[in-house]
């Protein structure tokens, strides 16, 4: 079957790169998802495994619809039978692009409609209860091919289940995760987020440090899934933790408020990596570390939301100022949506690579030497 990704527009090859690692072949990426090819034992492995990826659609059709005839035929095609039980609760959500069907909500009514008639007439009933499982259909049609999936991740896969709350503006765990991937951080160096808010970027590097998959403390969608035999759960599961590293971290996050610190704490608690990490209250402007080397990774605030824009751009230069105290050998990620970071910031970056936090367009400031 083919196995699709979806991901932030700008870490398809980060995304790509994970799926290799996982051994997953015909790995082939494009705007905002990758593709590769698997069996019903690679959904386990990698909704459990992925660290950049949205969620993990299972392919189930793909085919021309110049026209809603086209897509009603289509997905009538489908043996949902196959896939979805009688009482299974399915709710229909995609989108369009490029397409002569451009109506979004008009396209959802028709999928749906389809593969209500096909439960139907293979089940005998008028109207499906939909009172069991939830089987989620996706739709994308795109330049007028159309493509249906089932989600089986349910909860987006940034949701790793160790932050219940937020401080301010959050921060995606898989961008994070992606973050600390670009860093080429691996464990060995000090690490630093001197901008840590909740917490997310140091648990995100713990997590990597350890080899610890992302998805071993939370549920999936397809865990209810008959089609899925729960041994393959357990497997994959298995299968991570008997790849995890058992070492000593130098990881270090500092945040200004003493709430945030806090709570940065308890969700480190809450991903058990608590004994990898050091929280404290310390201001960014300030930082310092005698280290010869190291990597530091951070998301500062960005102006537009938790600062006003001047008070934002004063922060960048005191950072700034900051960091130009390290020794040479340290290496710097930035994450900003500010069109003046880098004025601010007092230092042109050595490169720049294009993101976004949700919808929300950044851009990561690499400094120092990048290997």
């Amino acid at each position: 079957m083919i196995l699709t990704i979806p991901c932030l527009l700008g870490l398809e090859a980060l995304v790509s790169d994970e799926l290799k690692r996982l051994g997953m072949s015909g790995v082939r990426a494009e705007n905002g998802r990758v593709h590769c090819d698997g069996t019903l034992a690679d959904i386990p492995r990698l909704n459990i495994g992925l660290r950049c990826g949205a969620r993990v659609l299972m392919e189930l059709a793909s085919f021309p619809a110049p026209n809603f005839e086209a897509l009603f035929q289509g997905v009538l095609s489908v043996p949902w039978e196959d896939y979805i039980p009688k009482d299974g609760e399915f709710p229909v959500k995609g989108y369009s692009l490029n397409s002569t069907l451009h109506s979004v909500p008009a396209c959802q009514s028709i999928v749906k409609k389809a593969a209500a008639r096909r439960l139907g007439e293979v089940y005998g009933c008028e109207t499906l209860p939909e009172t069991g499982f939830r089987y989620q259909i996706q739709f994308a049609i795109i330049k007028d091919q159309a493509a249906v999936y089932l989600d089986t991740s349910g909860e987006g896969l940034y949701k790793r289940g160790y932050r219940a709350q937020n401080m301010g503006a959050p921060l995606r765990e898989t961008l994070a995760a992606a973050l600390v991937t670009l860093s080429r951080y691996r464990g060995k160096d000090p690490f630093c987020d001197p901008f840590c808010g909740s917490g997310t970027i140091p648990i995100e590097a713990a997590l990597i440090a350890k080899n610890r998959a992302p998805g071993l403390d939370r549920s999936f969608a397809a865990q209810r899934w008959k089609i899925l035999d729960s041994r393959l759960w357990l497997d994959a599961a298995e299968e991570a933790m008997d790849k995890e590293f058992h070492g000593a971290y130098d990881i270090w996050g500092g945040d200004i408020d003493p709430a945030a610190v806090e709570l940065a704490r308890h969700n480190a608690e809450l991903a058990g990596v608590e004994d990898c990490i050091r929280f404290e209250v310390a201001d960014a402007g300030t930082f310092q570390r005698n280290s010869v080397y190291g990597q530091l990774v951070t998301n500062p605030p960005y102006g537009e939301r938790l600062l006003e824009k001047r008070e934002a751009e004063d922060l960048y230069r005191r950072f700034g100022s900051a960091l130009r105290t390290l020794p040479p050998r340290w290496r710097v990620v930035v994450l900003s949506s500010h069109t003046e970071f880098e004025r601010c910031f007092g230092q042109q970056a050595t490169k720049k690579r294009k993101l976004y936090n949700g919808m929300l367009k950044c851009d990561a400031f690499f400094y120092g030497k990048q290997q």
